[in-house]
Order: structure tokens, then sequence, then C-alpha cells
């Protein structure tokens, strides 16, 4: 597979292997269905219908398949484009990017550095400083409000 990718991200290609591997039957049994037809099978959810799409609570949006810190709310934005977008990742290799020319397009795929999970994609048309927009499913984050004590996934 061809992991060049079409945009000018800050994120490396993803590993040979990921820090958190488990089988398939382990994520069907610990996701939404939705959250691993997302994650694990690359997914997209329909526009305008993401649990996170308008959120403006301050916090930290995690993976929800192992937990990672992906991105700050303070990067979150409205791009009316139907999904969560952020300006920036929480940490360049918190995400993994490469090449998705599914659809008949090409874009950028993002992931999560640590598990593989699916995120979305991002894009060369976001505000500054970046000029990124990762355009982000609902269902393969959570967020984490500002202030609340938070063990994470176990």
């Amino acid at each position: 597979m061809n992991n060049r990718m079409d945009t000018n991200t800050p994120h490396p290609p993803p590993p040979d292997r990921f820090e958190v591997e488990k089988p398939d039957d382990a994520w069907r049994k610990e996701l939404s269905p939705e959250a691993y037809r997302i994650t694990r099978k690359g997914g997209t959810e329909a526009p305008f219908t993401g649990e996170y799409t308008n959120t403006e609570t301050p916090g930290e949006y995690r993976c929800v398949c192992c937990d990672q810190v992906l991105f700050g709310a303070g990067e979150k934005f409205h791009s009316a484009c139907g999904w969560p977008s952020f300006s920036a990742a929480a940490g360049e290799k918190n995400i993994a990017a490469k090449t998705d020319s599914s659809h008949g397009m090409v874009r950028t795929e993002v992931l999560c550095s640590r598990c593989g999970a699916h995120l979305g994609h991002v894009f060369n048309d976001g505000p500054p400083p970046t000029g990124l927009r990762y355009c982000i499913n609902s269902a393969a984050i959570r967020l984490v409000p500002e202030g609340r004590d938070d063990p994470g996934r176990p």
C-alpha cells in the first residue's frame, strides 16, 4: 500500500506494528457497533449526525479504542463539513497519516498512532496557523471534559 501523504501534515506514516493490537473479536466486544465499523473497518458516520459535531465543551478528545489523547478542544472549530473539525492534533506523534484513494478520490487518512484506529481525514483547507482541517468521526473519539477525573480505558 502506498503510504505517501497528499497533504502537508506533520504526522508520520503508520508503524509496521501498533503498540495496542487486539484480535478482531476483542475489538467487537469492547466497542459499540458504530465505533467498531468506523475505527476498525474504516467506515464513516453520516454527516451532521455525530455526537461531537457541535460540541464546544473544553477538554481533550481521546481515541475511543485505546484512550490516547488525539485533539484538544481548543483546536476544535466549526467548519460546516458535517463532522467534528480540528486545526491541529494534540501531538505530531499521536496521529499517523497515510494516503487513502478509496471512493474515487485521493485524501489523507488519519489514524491513532497507538492502535491504528481510523479517525477520519485531514485536508489543507483549515484555518491559520496550520491550514489543516482534521475531519474526524465522533464515534472514533471520546471527550474528557476539562477538570474531570478520568481513569481512561482499562
